[in-house]
């Protein structure tokens, strides 16, 4: 071998060094998250890579209801939680066991989401509309979860007691939906990717859209207090994150009409990463794109209101407010 070769080679097993050595130093984190569009952002910097550019090795956890990815970023199993805030998640962050970095998903008019849904039969014996929920047998993943405070809010908009409703904790969507076609409940609340194959087949009835009726800070980024001493890591990824929000919101949100977001040549990148990872067609993630702030905000003084709320009804523990909850060196309020 000549001394050039010699001198290539060196420099060569040199780069590969180099680059097996940055990979080593990459900052490795789990995500737990639902196969759910509220959390695109997640998929989109994972999928693009934007996690990786700022130094950070992450792998995604999915879980079928929110409340269980709550009680894994407190025992370790993964370093951040994307979903929706759940009584639970309170009752942990009351307790310092976790903190909200940062906002995610929102009901908000003209971007469905959670919808609420009637069996057939009940819709055939007059359950037409939301308000028609008094009175029913409804299905919700768990006590105290974002389709629980859902109802609630439908309550005091309209006027009937929460009490009056005989609310079904089913502890997963999957269980929720299969009620709901099985005629064993009245109606539900469901994620519309969860919904959907129920109203392509007429399972069931749509009565309208949470986001319509009661608009609210639904999904949260949280993290233990012992993942918030990594600054690093908390600040790369929340970095990743709201540039996965930023685009998420000028190509896909900005596209959205009547509920719809538009396929076309600069959406469909993203709604078939959107797709991979909700193992949804392109066809109907475009229907259940939810809305979702472009800098990240959290709607902190809603997120104030829903404490106050599952505290006078019993869900949440007494004794602490927002403000115990956030880890406000992170979080950027709406």
């Amino acid at each position: 071998m000549t001394g050039f070769a010699r001198l290539a080679v060196a420099a060569l097993l040199a780069i590969a060094a180099s680059g097996i050595a940055r990979a080593d130093d990459a900052l490795k984190a789990k995500i737990g998250v639902l196969r759910l569009s509220s959390s695109a952002p997640v998929f989109i910097a994972q999928d693009k890579g934007y996690f990786r550019e700022v130094g950070l090795d992450i792998e995604l956890k999915f879980f079928d209801a929110a409340q269980p990815i709550a009680v894994a970023t407190t025992s370790g199993d993964v370093d951040f939680g994307v979903t929706a805030v759940t009584a639970g998640l309170y009752n942990l962050a009351g307790k310092g066991t976790l903190k909200v970095i940062g906002g995610m998903s929102r009901e908000k008019a003209g971007y469905p989401l959670i919808g609420y849904f009637a069996s057939n039969n009940a819709y055939a014996a007059g359950l037409k509309t939301p308000k028609d929920l008094a009175g029913k047998r409804i299905a919700v993943t768990q006590v105290g979860s974002s389709f629980h405070y859902s109802l609630g809010l439908l309550a005091d908009k309209y006027g009937f007691k929460l009490a009056d409703i005989k609310v079904l904790p089913l502890q997963s969507l999957s269980n929720a939906a299969a009620a709901l076609k099985g005629e064993t409940v009245d109606a539900a609340l469901l994620p519309v990717s969860t919904a959907r194959t129920l109203m392509d087949s007429d399972g069931a009835k749509l009565l309208g859209w949470v986001g319509d009726e009661t608009p609210w800070q639904l999904g949260a980024v949280f993290a233990s207090p012992k993942t918030l001493t990594n600054t690093a890591l908390v600040t790369k990824l929340l970095g990743a994150l709201v540039r996965a929000d930023r685009e998420y919101h000028d190509v896909i949100l900005a596209s959205v009409k009547d509920g719809k977001a538009a396929i076309n040549d600069k959406t469909k990148p993203l709604l078939e990463i959107i797709a991979k990872y909700t193992n949804l067609p392109v066809e109907q993630v475009v229907g259940n794109c939810a809305y979702i702030d472009p800098d990240g905000k959290l709607d902190v003084k809603n997120v104030a209101n829903q404490i106050s709320w599952l505290q006078e009804q019993g869900f949440v523990d007494k004794g602490f407010g927002v403000d115990a909850i956030i880890a406000k060196e992170y979080v950027k309020a709406d």
